[in-house]
């Protein structure tokens, strides 16, 4: 029996090593030597080289001269600190429910005073609540009031929308998205090139 119980310590040590040690430091080391700019999240750095967020995770933006994300039911995190958590999810909230139809009817109001056209993607949250991508058309219905609040025209900025937007996974998942985060990062570095 004692060598039974050496034996399954020994089992138990070597897959320890195995599974929690060299498995994850191969792909760690894989990682930073192929693709370190995602092993590391993708980062978004300004022009004066200040890290502004992810191009994986959404963040929210409440200036004019801005293009809106989707709402997000996690707040993308925010507060006084921000720090992204990785905290995600939908608010579960039935089509009917009362909180629901208030913060749409919120949204679209507010979207109405900017002069932008209520697009789904602007008044519905995503199932993660992180996601960093809007429709071309919710982009496309933004353009006018970016760019005047810019004071930049319409095609410039539609320019980058078309940079920003991204087909299909392997031109057969999912649906062409515009990545909110590195758009606005590059009308930012378009309009302040230093």
């Amino acid at each position: 029996m004692f060598k039974e119980v050496i034996a399954g310590v020994r089992s138990t040590v070597i897959l320890w090593v195995l599974t929690a040690i060299l498995y994850p430091a191969f792909f760690l080391l894989l990682g930073q030597t192929l693709l370190p700019g995602q092993a590391n999240g993708s980062l978004i750095t300004s022009a004066q080289g200040e890290v502004v967020g992810s191009a994986l995770i959404g963040q929210s933006f409440s200036s004019a001269t801005y293009f809106r994300s989707r709402p997000s039911a996690v707040a993308y995190s925010e507060g006084p600190e921000a720090q992204p958590t990785g905290t995600s999810g939908a608010s579960n909230l039935a089509p009917g429910n009362p909180d629901l139809l208030a913060r749409v009817e919120a949204t679209a109001a507010e979207l109405q005073q900017a002069g932008i056209p209520a697009v789904a993607d602007l008044l519905y949250a995503s199932g993660s609540g992180l996601d960093p991508h809007i429709s071309p058309a919710a982009a496309a219905a933004q353009i006018e009031a970016v760019a005047t609040a810019r004071g930049l025209s319409p095609e410039a900025v539609a320019e980058q929308v078309a940079a920003h937007t991204q087909g299909r996974f392997w031109g057969l998942f999912g649906e062409p998205g515009v990545n909110v985060t590195t758009l606005n990062v590059a009308l930012d570095r378009l309009q302040n090139p230093s």
